[in-house]
C-alpha cells in the first residue's frame, strides 16, 4: 500500500531502504526514549517485522519518503497490535500508529502530516480506534499526538518493564484517536497488498 501526502510518499520497504534505516535506528538522539538503540541487525529485522506484518494484516510500519527527492526519512504506520497487548489495554484498542524519523527532518511537521494520513487510512477500513505510546518524558512525541488529533488518557498509563524499577523512562502514558472517519482524497491511497487502489 501507497499513500501520497503533500510532501511525503509512505510506501512498503525495500532494500534500500535498510542503510538509512539502520542510521536512524543507530542515533543514540532519536532513540533516547527508548531502551536501547538497533543494531544494523536488529534494525533489519525490524523491517523484515513490518513486510511480514502487512502481508499478514494488509498494513503495517512503512517507509516514509520526501516526495521529489525520493530520501527515506524514517518510518511512519500502523500496527496491529498483539492479542496479549490488545487485552491488556482499557477498551481492547486494536492498532498502534507510530513514527521515527531522522533528526534532521525534525520540527517541520513531516511526522504529523503522515501521521493523519494513517489516521485517514485507519478510519476507511473501519478501525474503531487507534493508540500511541510513550514515554511520560517524551514531550516530543506527545506534542505530535496532540497535533493529530489524539487524547490523553490517564487512565491507560503503565508501566515499561523494558525499563528497570526507579529508570526514569518506565512510566509510559497512552493517547487514543476514537471514531474515525476517512476523509475522501486527504491521502491518495494505493491498497497493493489487497489488490485495491483509489
Amino acid at each position: 500500500m501507497r499513500m501520497i501526502t503533500e510532501r511525503l510518499i509512505l510506501r512498503p520497504w525495500a532494500d534500500k531502504d535498510r542503510s538509512a534505516m539502520t542510521r536512524i535506528y543507530g542515533d543514540a538522539h532519536v532513540r533516547r526514549f527508548y531502551h536501547k538503540m538497533l543494531t544494523a541487525e536488529e534494525a533489519n529485522a525490524e523491517i523484515d517485522l513490518a513486510i511480514e506484518r502487512a502481508r499478514t494484516n494488509g498494513f503495517d510500519l512503512q517507509a516514509a519518503e520526501l516526495k521529489g527527492s525520493g530520501e527515506l526519512i524514517g518510518m511512519i504506520g500502523l500496527r496491529v497490535l498483539s492479542e496479549a497487548v490488545e487485552a491488556a489495554t482499557p477498551n481492547h484498542p486494536c492498532a498502534e500508529i507510530r513514527w521515527m524519523l531522522a533528526k534532521e527532518h525534525w520540527g517541520k511537521g513531516l511526522a504529523p502530516e503522515g501521521a493523519r494520513a494513517w489516521l485517514d487510512y485507519a478510519g476507511s477500513v473501519g478501525l474503531r480506534e487507534v493508540v500511541a505510546f510513550t514515554a511520560k518524558e517524551n514531550a516530543p512525541s506527545q506534542r505530535v499526538m496532540e497535533k493529530i488529533g489524539m487524547i490523553y488518557d490517564p487512565a491507560g498509563d503503565y508501566e515499561n518493564t523494558k525499563f528497570g524499577e526507579d529508570h526514569w523512562l518506565r512510566p509510559h502514558v497512552v493517547y487514543r484517536k476514537r471514531n474515525l472517519s476517512f476523509k475522501s482524497g486527504i491521502p491518495s491511497i494505493e491498497r497493493i497488498a489487497g489488490g485495491l487502489r483509489e
